[in-house]
């Protein structure tokens, strides 16, 4: 006898996933993260006129880059609040990008449409991930490139996100965004179509005034972290609060002079066959 499980309701997923990340303020956390959009885009071999795609920008990070580059560049997300920002940050750079409400896993362009296709913390975290993988391949044109920063499993990041998961259940049948750092997962979801997959390990380095701080700031601001809270009660919020200090404590390289806590992400390039 055997049984089969029913498959995630991603539709319902996602809409709470845009909850989540309209609450608190992005932006206040992905500012920081501004270089990891420089590199990306040099990774990537960014030229001037290219068309060129950031899927899941947030607050425009590698958009911006691209554009500095002089880029024609489209800049998607599936909330609208955080493409205001990223919009924001353009006109005061008189930089020129075309912003466009967009779902990762179902991308509103023809396909071959763009050069490159650039994700910086934000495709990882589709929850259906071969949907969003055919996506970023079908809207690339062969030879194009398919460049994203994802955080790995091991890393900062990915540490937090389990802490998160261990007070509050992740959606079940979802797998974990971190997946999206690791190579054995980016070659299942884009190995066969990919002329040539590079995937380099990266550090950025979270730097606060101190594991409150932090704390404090992603509490508030990010997302995850704001609703994680949320859906505790007073107790819960203390353990919660309690294990997020502890990892900050441990990983913490700042030797007493402001928190510096590396956290480890996966740049990949990827050649579209």
């Amino acid at each position: 006898m055997t049984t089969t499980s029913a498959a995630p309701d991603y539709a319902a997923i996602k809409q709470r996933q845009q909850a989540t990340w309209a609450s608190g303020d992005y932006t206040i956390v992905g500012t920081t993260l501004q270089i990891v959009g420089e590199s990306l885009a040099e990774a990537a071999d960014i030229r001037a006129d290219e068309r060129v795609l950031d899927v899941a920008a947030g607050n425009g990070n590698a958009t911006l880059a691209a554009a500095r580059r002089y880029a024609r560049v489209t800049s998607t997300d599936y909330v609208q609040a955080l493409l205001d920002k990223g919009r924001q940050r353009a006109e005061a750079e008189a930089l020129d990008v075309h912003f466009q409400t967009a779902d990762a896993e179902a991308l509103p362009f023809e396909a071959a449409s763009f050069d490159v296709a650039l994700s910086t913390f934000g495709v990882m975290f589709s929850p259906d991930h071969a949907s969003a993988a055919r996506e970023l391949l079908r809207v690339v044109r062969p030879g194009g490139r398919i460049a994203m920063a994802n955080w790995t499993p091991e890393g900062f990041i990915g540490r937090l996100f389990k802490t998160i998961g261990a007070h509050v259940a992740p959606p079940a049948g979802v797998k974990s965004p971190a997946l999206w750092g690791t190579e054995a997962h980016l070659v299942a979801l884009f190995g066969p179509r990919a002329r040539e997959l590079r995937v380099e390990r990266k550090v950025f380095h979270f730097r606060y005034r101190s594991a409150a701080h932090f704390l404090q700031v992603f509490r508030d601001y990010y997302g995850p972290t704001h609703k994680a809270f949320a859906a505790l009660d007073a107790n819960g919020q203390a353990a919660l609060e309690r294990d997020i200090l502890a990892l900050l404590q441990e990983l913490d390289i700042g030797q007493g002079r402001g928190l510096v806590v590396p956290s480890e992400y996966a740049e990949t390039v990827i050649s579209v066959a």
